[in-house]
């Protein structure tokens, strides 16, 4: 791999497109992926943000699941934002029918946790590992995580709340910081992607 990996964003649902810019502006090859000879195709995956029972239900229906799961297991890295937090949970405490998750994350995340769409708020986020002082999160009727196993580590807290976690190859936080302009989590990220090539 070069200096310049080629990270994909699942088109399916929800914000592509600031991931797209905020994953460009660190030095980061981005692609939409919405079929699996597209996610074959990249380095590392974001899940972004948006409704993660409906994402759940097309990449089922679009054949995406197993190949995300085969390919987070194998170690691709990925990064999940939201709802994307959600899908990379092995599992979810109140789960809609049929939800299903890519796994990943040796977490029980819990949906919906900071409240509705009219209770959003921004808030400064110590996270472990991204200088620069606190990052910019994005709170949109967010998840947060209730526990984790031995193999997470927890990044930030926010509220006495986890909401970022990593294991492995894996990111999630329940923010969304492609909303701010602060582009150090994508970042991250792209090393994250660097040291595995």
């Amino acid at each position: 791999m070069t200096d310049t990996p080629v990270i994909g964003v699942l088109a399916l649902q929800g914000d592509v497109r600031e991931h797209l810019t905020a994953l460009a502006m660190a030095d980061a090859l981005a692609r939409p992926v919405r079929r699996p000879e597209e996610l074959a195709e990249v380095d590392g995956l974001v899940l972004p943000g948006g409704e993660s029972t409906t994402m759940s239900k097309l990449a089922v229906l679009f054949g995406m699941m197993e190949p995300l799961r085969e390919r987070v297991a194998a170690g691709m890295p990925v990064y999940g934002t939201c709802a994307g937090m959600i899908l990379l949970a092995d599992k979810i405490l109140d789960p809609r029918a049929g939800q299903e998750t890519v796994g990943g994350i040796e977490m029980i995340v819990r949906r919906n946790a900071f409240g509705r769409q009219n209770e959003s708020f921004e808030a400064a986020v110590e996270v472990d590992g991204v200088p620069g002082g606190p990052v910019d999160g994005v709170f949109i009727r967010a998840p947060w995580v209730e526990s984790v196993g031995a193999g997470a580590e927890v990044l930030a807290t926010h509220g006495g709340h986890i909401v970022a976690v990593r294991q492995g190859n894996a990111l999630a936080t329940s923010f969304h910081p492609e909303l701010t302009g602060d582009h150090r989590l994508h970042a991250f990220f792209t090393d994250m992607v660097r040291a595995v090539g």
